[in-house]
């Protein structure tokens, strides 16, 4: 096994709703053989979150819920992708960074590896949004490829005019949270699907997933990318996860995505986190 100073540091980015607390086995597997890792939040998740009032107030109002402008409706894809920036830059000083993404972190790391193409050696997208140039993630959502996805039906309010795509974490209603549990954990323990639930961000700020960026051979097309594709997902469908890799591919030939694919559903970082594990250590190698 080569020194830990010979491989590059990983970092690993979450999807909307989640936090760095996701990657949690995943880093205990890769630092425990000497790999230097590190997970960061999101922009508007985890500890930058901020939560809408009407979730806590009591007597509970859902018409209040699905009406508040969220308090990170301002957060958009060009901060998500400088905040990401900055955190490669720390972990990486001069050096460049293995960036792992999850879900909508994928467009974030798009974003980033188009700004600063210099400081990721690898980009890792497992089961994540990785879109065209001058294509919005939100887009892909209404195409035929998105069809049997589950995630819409959890969302509160209009996204358009709160800011936010929203879900109702803190809702008792049982068919509700089960919802959560087949969209994001299907594969995943009942005992750890529930904590992971509870660790839920509200608001996923819309102006991540309504940004674009344009893409170019030197920018973002010039880093060597692998994709995860997870055969199992209910959030982002297998149909959709091979098109990204097919519109990649498309548009920068001369460096082809890398595929992997794991029989898991949209969280495999909790479900099997050795194998993910397993696979950011065959990038390194």
């Amino acid at each position: 096994m080569p020194a830990p100073d010979d491989r590059t540091p990983v970092l690993f980015l979450h999807g909307f709703w989640h936090g760095s607390w996701c990657w949690t086995e995943v880093l205990a597997d890769l630092t425990g053989r000497g790999v230097r890792a590190l997970a960061v939040d999101m922009a508007g998740h985890g500890m930058r979150a901020a939560r809408p009032a009407a979730l806590f107030r009591r007597p509970f109002g859902a018409e209040a819920l699905a009406a508040e402008v969220s308090p990170v409706a301002g957060v958009d894809l060009d901060q998500a992708g400088d905040l990401l920036v900055s955190q490669v830059k720390r972990l990486g000083g001069d050096g460049p960074v293995t960036v792992v993404a999850h879900s909508m972190g994928g467009a974030v790391l798009t974003r980033a590896g188009q700004l600063a193409p210099g400081l990721i050696a690898h980009a890792v997208y497992l089961t994540a949004f990785m879109p065209a140039s001058g294509v919005t993630s939100a887009a892909y959502t209404r195409m035929p490829e998105n069809e049997g996805s589950l995630v819409g039906a959890l969302r509160v309010g209009n996204a358009r005019e709160i800011g936010a795509l929203r879900m109702d974490v803190t809702s008792p209603d049982p068919a509700y949270r089960e919802a959560v549990r087949a969209t994001f954990y299907g594969d995943v323990d009942p005992a750890t699907a529930d904590a992971a639930a509870a660790l839920l961000t509200p608001d996923a700020p819309v102006g991540i997933a309504a940004g674009v960026t344009t893409l170019t051979a030197d920018g973002w097309g010039s880093i060597p990318r692998t994709y995860v594709v997870c055969t199992r997902d209910a959030t982002i469908p297998p149909a959709l996860q091979r098109k990204f890799i097919a519109d990649a591919d498309d548009a920068f030939p001369a460096n082809p995505t890398i595929v992997r694919e794991l029989e898991a559903s949209h969280s495999p970082f909790l479900s099997m986190p050795g194998q993910v594990a397993g696979i950011v250590r065959d990038v390194l190698s």
